[in-house]
């Protein structure tokens, strides 16, 4: 696998996890369970993805820096 089809991966996990873990917080506000899943829980678990999403979406733009850095040396 090669460095830009990594970073490529990496952005597009980034985005897909920022985006389903803002819709997850947004569904435990808006959605009245049956029983099955509590508001808190969909909550919670929402803003680990958009934590984690956020997370590696810093580290995707350190990385990408870096190297547009050492390409200009």
């Amino acid at each position: 696998m090669t460095k830009e089809r990594k970073h490529t991966l990496q952005l597009m996990s980034s985005i897909m996890l920022v985006v389903f873990g803002s819709v997850l917080i947004m569904m435990g506000f808006w959605v009245h369970p049956i029983g099955e899943i509590h508001p808190t829980v969909l909550t919670a678990f929402g803003e680990i993805l958009t934590f984690a999403g956020a997370v590696i979406g810093v580290d995707y733009n350190y990385k990408y820096k870096s190297e547009k850095d050492n390409k200009n040396e």
